[in-house]
């Protein structure tokens, strides 16, 4: 069984936020393999599929980023989840909207939803997607930039990174290792 999580904040006032970039990339991947999120467990909307035998749960916490622990961490427990068949996907601002990068563990590195993570973890190796949203200009505070849209000049890139993501997790969970699925997707970006 493989857990699947997208970080995001709940309710329409952050849909389509930048930091929501991870609940996007779950519902492309939801349309992709016709499913919806249909149900609510340990303050997670969740949905379900099966690939090859093995079934795979997509869960996008309801806690607000900063508590995305409090979610999952029980989810895990019920659901007897090994942490190394768990992959979070969240926004980077150190990478360039367009762009994802696969790591199997690191740090918080200022994001919250993250941070929230590892404590309820009681580590920082788990396997993650980070996907582009690039830093505000000088002018603009982080908070308003992350809870702001996208513009309409990189919705395509967005996409793109999305798209990316989405076949990154297509192809870890096709049965291939979290490494060669970091590799394969790493040097495609």
């Amino acid at each position: 069984m493989k857990l699947i999580v997208g970080l995001g904040n709940p309710g329409a006032k952050y849909r389509g936020t930048k930091h929501n970039i991870g609940f996007i990339t779950l519902d492309e991947l939801a349309y992709r393999e016709n499913i919806s999120f249909n149900k609510t467990q340990f303050e997670a909307d969740t949905a379900e599929f099966f690939h090859k035998g093995e079934k795979i749960i997509l869960a996008k916490p309801l806690t607000f980023m900063n508590e995305s622990g409090r979610s999952i961490r029980p989810l895990m427990t019920y659901f007897n989840i090994p942490l190394e068949n768990v992959l979070v996907i969240y926004d980077d601002l150190d990478l360039p909207i367009g762009k994802i990068r696969l790591r199997p563990k690191g740090s918080a590195g200022g994001h919250n939803g993250i941070k929230s993570l590892i404590s309820h973890f009681g580590t920082q190796e788990f396997n993650r997607i980070k996907v582009g949203i690039d830093r505000p200009s000088r002018s603009k505070e982080v908070v308003s930039y992350v809870l702001s849209t996208f513009p309409k000049a990189v919705h395509e890139d967005m996409l793109s990174s999305v798209n990316s993501a989405v076949d990154a997790v297509q192809f870890w969970i096709d049965g291939h290792t979290f490494a060669d699925t970091m590799n394969h997707y790493n040097s495609k970006n």
